[in-house]
């Protein structure tokens, strides 16, 4: 069974971020347009679960689906979509999950959602301490339950969305 841990941040988290970007970015090649850090991993001083987010962003989308069997050789698990159009997920590492790889192609409009919910916790850092708080908190409470913990968190993670997004539109 996954269990629920957040940690306090780890300051190795960007540099296995860095080590698996250039694993990827290998992978894809020239289809590679970048690879973001995402996630609570990404924000420096922020209490997370020690699983990676990435996020590479690609040219074509549909050159990655023939790379499932690649992705696998790695250690990573195809998701398909997971739930959001025009994604492909991959999860490494089963229920001692260590990565995970959300990614688009350029021009999708879940890259600026990602990327204004990091970027507005790293600048915010009474927000990001406080949505720390609440994770540590819920991975107490619900540690054999990760859909309970998401759900118990879901009302922070709309709320600094919502925040973000209008702080990301005014300032880039």
């Amino acid at each position: 069974m996954r269990k629920v841990e957040v940690l306090d941040y780890q300051t190795e988290w960007p540099l296995l971020f860095e080590k698996e970007k250039k694993v990827l970015h290998q992978l894809f090649q020239e289809n590679s347009h970048t690879v973001f850090h995402i996630g609570s991993t990404a924000v420096l001083g922020l209490a997370a679960k020690p699983i990676i987010d990435l996020m590479p962003v690609v040219y074509n989308l549909h050159q990655v689906d023939a790379l499932n069997e690649e992705m696998e050789q790695l250690g990573y698990v195809a998701k398909g979509e997971n739930g959001l159009p025009g994604r492909r997920y991959f999860e490494k590492g089963g229920d001692h999950r260590t990565h995970h790889v959300h990614l688009f192609q350029i021009g999708n409009q879940e890259i600026t959602r990602h990327l204004a919910f990091r970027d507005y916790l790293r600048m915010h850092s009474k927000e990001a301490q406080r949505y720390g708080r609440l994770k540590k908190e819920n991975a107490l409470l619900y540690s054999d339950d990760i859909a309970a913990y998401i759900e118990a968190k879901m009302t922070m993670v709309k709320e600094i969305e919502q925040l973000a997004l209008h702080w990301y539109k005014t300032t880039k």
